[in-house]
């Protein structure tokens, strides 16, 4: 059967779309053209009431990273507020998690997977 075998691209729509993409590229890395580190990739569709994000979002990016602590210390640093919540979070089994909320309002999930995946 023939089948996806990745993501192919993350489009979306933004305000000031150069502004948007020099902040994702100074603050996480990312760039138009990105190769991604091989890695787990979820695929999980929430039910349309759900409040792991908001409801004026169809969507939510979940970007993988290799240090989260590195990471948040970072982007504090630049002025960028972040979401913790290290009893919710923070697990054996699913790894850790950080939220920021990027200039044109998207909420923007970080996820540290556990060492095993």
């Amino acid at each position: 059967m023939a089948k996806a075998v990745g993501i192919g691209g993350v489009f979306f729509r933004a305000p000031d779309t150069k502004a948007l993409a020099t902040w994702y590229d100074t603050h996480l890395g990312i760039s138009g053209f990105w190769g991604q580190q091989a890695g787990l990739t979820i695929f999980a569709p929430f039910e349309a009431d759900t409040d792991y994000f908001p409801a004026s979002q169809q969507t939510m990016l979940n970007f993988r990273v290799d240090d989260l602590d590195g990471l948040i210390a970072q982007l504090r640093a630049a002025g960028i507020g972040v979401e913790t919540r290290p009893d919710e979070w923070d697990t054996t089994e699913t790894g850790r998690f950080a939220r920021i909320i990027d200039p044109a309002g998207n909420h923007v999930e970080l996820w540290q997977p556990p060492a095993s995946h």
